[in-house]
């Protein structure tokens, strides 16, 4: 089978799970098509009950990645999964600071983890953002402080990171303190995952040029 071949076919087979494990339960159009690629990437049905947003949270996002709205991750797996090409036929970027030398001095003489710093650094820049966390809840948190100090006000926070280390408290915090946020609530998530969402309202962008 051709490589579309295979995606058409896996798609049919997540709508016929998930009418049988789901009957009668349907999501808006623009969240559920996000919410299959997710179970596409991961072969997870859970996200369909664990997903959590925002009032127009994914509008918003589609809204924001039109703009040219850059995208801030916490790993560069996150930044390697996402459709760079498709993101700058709108003018848009991927940044990760996570690996930036001065990132790693500052961590280590405040005793802070790089992705708390790295937020810090991203919100210093001044611009429009989209936060897209896969890994790091400190990340998450380090959002939350700077939103709560008028530092940092994102168009959509990706709230996706995978664990067992206030992973879920985290993620509980983050939808109680950033309006607009995409969440997968509980210990599931990862670099994986956030870079699908970003793509999956790239790929909803792109179709509705055509």
């Amino acid at each position: 089978m051709k490589p579309m071949e295979i995606e058409k076919r896996s798609f049919e087979i997540i709508a016929e799970e998930l009418s049988q494990r789901y009957p009668g339960k349907t999501l808006l159009e623009d969240v559920d098509l996000l919410v299959r690629r997710v179970i596409h990437t991961t072969a997870d049905f859970d996200y369909f009950e664990t997903m959590a947003f925002s009032e127009g949270a994914v509008e918003r996002l589609k809204q924001a990645l039109a703009a040219g709205c850059d995208i801030v991750t916490d790993t560069t797996m996150a930044m390697a999964g996402i459709n760079k090409k498709a993101l700058a036929s709108f003018g848009g970027s991927v940044r990760c600071f996570i690996a930036d030398e001065d990132v790693a001095k500052e961590a280590k003489e405040r005793g802070v983890t790089r992705s708390l710093v790295s937020m810090e650094k991203a919100a210093r820049l001044g611009k429009p953002l989209v936060f897209a966390i896969g890994n790091a809840p400190t990340a998450l948190q380090s959002i939350c402080s700077l939103i709560r100090a008028g530092k940092l006000s994102p168009e959509v926070v990706i709230g996706v990171p995978v664990g067992f280390v206030n992973v879920v408290e985290a993620k509980e915090e983050l939808m109680q303190t950033c309006p607009n946020y995409i969440v997968a609530r509980g210990r599931k998530g990862g670099s994986n995952v956030a870079a699908a969402i970003v793509n999956a309202a790239l790929y909803q962008l792109k179709n509705r040029e055509e």
